[in-house]
């Protein structure tokens, strides 16, 4: 069982914050900016404070603070000024960095006190492309680099989908009518659980007034055929980041062809990360490969706006 973190090497603040290791340590040392502690057996190691503070600094940093003045500052006076000039800026890249100390700290609060705070500034569309999406690319990179466990992920991830959930249900609230001569499927394949992207093309959807249903993770194909028995014309949309497999991708959309779109007025739009996988010599007009959510949507648009 993965422990959770609140120990962190010095290349776990690197790649938290961006700032390079070696830059940590003459800071340290010229400014004794930070004080590690030691392990049984005399690692260095630095606590959930320290990432706090090595986050506000670059933060400071990158809106034109030396380091020499930071470090002049009292350990109080270092998250007022972070406050202070987010709080002046229409774009607060210090979110981000809440975000992650949301995530580390387990603190649910501190998550929805700073999405709130975008909701002042941003529509929630905005805030998934200018703040989610890059938050989660970041998740992406320490997941790889072994800096955040399973815990943490599982933890931001979730608060992350009740967001989009809450506003998926206002926005279904809200809408007068619903147009239900063209339905729009999504799902996810089998053993694929990364659905938030998926999920805020549903939100998308459905404010706009589209019939969705939304079948989630781990679908099999066989039942995605039975759609065909109900609705004439769908729009089936997938996203694969982890699956299928690279081996087993090409025969997967070969199959969804024969399953759920040949013969039929059906189409099939997929993004993810494994779609760089997909031989596009066996794709046909029926079968759209895209790279992201957004180019997904944009393309979506785009074909809705011609219809009408």
């Amino acid at each position: 069982m993965n422990n959770i973190k609140t120990k962190f090497s010095i290349k776990d603040l690197e790649n938290l914050s961006g700032i390079k290791a070696h830059t940590i340590r003459i800071w340290e040392k010229r400014y004794a900016l930070f004080h590690p502690n030691r392990s049984d057996t005399n690692i260095r190691y630095y606590s959930l404070k320290s990432l706090q503070k090595i986050l506000n600094i670059s933060y400071l940093n990158k809106n034109g603070y030396k380091v020499s003045k930071i470090a002049k500052l009292n350990e109080d006076e270092i998250p007022l000024l972070v406050k202070e000039i987010s709080d002046s800026k229409l774009y607060d890249s210090s979110a981000i960095n809440a975000f992650k100390m949301s995530m580390f700290s387990f603190d649910q609060s501190l998550f929805f006190l700073t999405f709130d705070k975008l909701l002042s500034k941003y529509s929630f569309k905005e805030i998934f492309y200018t703040f989610i999406v890059p938050f989660l690319d970041d998740i992406g990179f320490l997941w790889q680099t072994d800096t955040i466990t399973p815990a943490h992920e599982h933890f931001i991830v979730e608060l992350i989908k009740k967001k989009i959930l809450v506003n998926t249900e206002k926005a279904i609230n809200e809408t007068k009518k619903i147009n239900k001569d063209h339905t729009y499927v999504l799902f996810l394949p089998a053993n694929e659980i990364h659905e938030l992207g998926l999920l805020f093309v549903n939100y998308e959807l459905t404010q706009k007034g589209f019939h969705t249903i939304y079948l989630g993770q781990s679908m099999p194909i066989d039942s995605l055929e039975y759609l065909k028995d109900y609705y004439k014309d769908i729009t089936f949309i997938s996203s694969f980041t982890v699956k299928p497999e690279s081996d087993i991708i090409n025969n997967y959309l070969q199959k969804l062809h024969t399953k759920i779109l040949k013969g039929t007025n059906n189409e099939l739009y997929v993004s993810g990360r494994q779609v760089n996988a997909i031989d596009t010599n066996i794709l046909n007009e029926k079968i759209v490969v895209l790279e992201s959510t957004e180019a997904v949507l944009n393309s979506l648009c785009h074909k809705n706006q011609k219809v009408s």
